[in-house]
């Protein structure tokens, strides 16, 4: 049961953040975002002590003796349909109520590189681009690429992309681990079934605030670009490598003619390395949770396959099989397993937040 302390807490601290937003101020913005932040949870608190002081009103007028019979009827037929409603709407404030990561509403730095499999991972590692490209469009983010490294035969070899938008990491966080895929390879004569692998890492794209980073611990290499690109790359220096020399942490990039645009992406990209690596670090509770939680985030763990004759997709995470893996390929299916993820990741916290209640 959802404590009053808590609802009242809730409303009381939106009421105040609306007489501070009223008188203005520098911290304006900052109110206001929190206030934008608290409405849904504000709405669903009305909503469920609404309910719930109906429930009490219609126990009463069954329970009153003066309460005429026609109307004790009605009064038990809302009473039952309210039952009904209630426990959903409770679970619904509850997910609200949970601790949020940070990170949640923004965006995010996707990082896809092939494994094992040689040329067919490398393809399979564009598969999951496009996919995720097409995903992200379905939900009105904006898709970057940032770098890429191609292979021989097309797909890459290695590909990160800039993904913009409300709520990213949120639905992308659970994407990291290595997918598998089996099927048979363009390149194979015989027909013979291949598994191979791409590594996936979703990584929370961090501003100045989220991660400070001193200029002096920079090592900031400039160089001629390779690969496409026409004469440009053999004119000009415009390539940068620069390196977190206290982690060891390096990021190239050279997609952009501008050096300026380069130092500017390969910045993003370490800033959500470091930022990483530090919430990491200090968030020993998640680390010691993973277990029971849908899945690490460890790039090393096998979380989904692939698997091209049967048509089938299969989380291993949660045992979830779907087959429809042309839809989840073209992105409009994928949703389906990144809710299923979210839910189950929302019913494993609350059930621990139960377990710690009832300790």
């Amino acid at each position: 049961m959802i404590a009053q302390a808590n609802i009242e807490r809730i409303l009381h601290r939106y009421a105040e953040l609306e007489a501070k937003m009223a008188d203005g101020g520098a911290s304006f913005a900052k109110l206001a975002k929190e206030y934008s932040d608290l409405g849904p949870l504000v709405q669903k608190v009305k909503q469920f002590s609404a309910m719930r002081e109906e429930f009490v009103h219609l126990g009463g007028l069954i329970a009153d003796a003066k309460t005429d019979a026609e109307l004790k009827s009605m009064a038990e037929d809302e009473l039952r349909e309210l039952k009904g409603k209630l426990p959903q709407i409770e679970r619904e404030l509850s997910v609200l109520l949970l601790p949020k990561d940070a990170a949640d509403a923004g965006n995010v730095i996707l990082e896809i590189r092939a494994g094992t499999g040689g040329d067919e991972a490398a393809l399979f590692a564009g598969d999951l681009l496009h996919m995720y490209q097409r995903y992200a469009a379905l939900q009105g983010w904006t898709f970057e690429i940032l770098s890429e490294s191609d292979s021989d035969l097309g797909g890459y070899k290695e590909v990160m992309a800039g993904v913009n938008g409300n709520g990213v990491f949120a639905k992308l966080k659970f994407e990291s681990g290595v997918h598998r895929v089996q099927r048979v390879p363009a390149t194979e004569a015989s027909g013979r079934i291949h598994t191979s692998a791409a590594t996936v890492a979703v990584l929370p794209e961090a501003d100045e605030v989220d991660i400070q980073i001193d200029e002096k611990d920079l090592r900031i290499d400039v160089y001629r670009a390779s690969g496409a690109g026409g004469q440009h790359v053999n004119k000009t220096e415009s390539a940068v490598r620069i390196t977190h020399i206290p982690t060891g942490v390096a990021v190239a990039m050279q997609e952009e003619k501008s050096q300026h645009k380069n130092r500017a992406k390969a910045m993003k990209v370490l800033r959500a390395r470091l930022y990483e690596a530090e919430r990491e670090r200090l968030d020993t509770a998640r680390a010691a949770d993973r277990k029971g939680q849908v899945g690490s985030g460890d790039r090393s763990e096998r979380i989904r396959t692939y698997n091209f004759p049967q048509g089938r997709c299969t989380d291993h995470r949660i045992n979830l099989t779907l087959y429809e893996l042309d839809q989840v390929m073209q992105g409009t299916a994928l949703g389906k397993i990144i809710d299923a993820l979210v839910s189950h990741d929302e019913a494993e916290r609350l059930a621990a937040l139960g377990e710690t209640a009832d300790a």
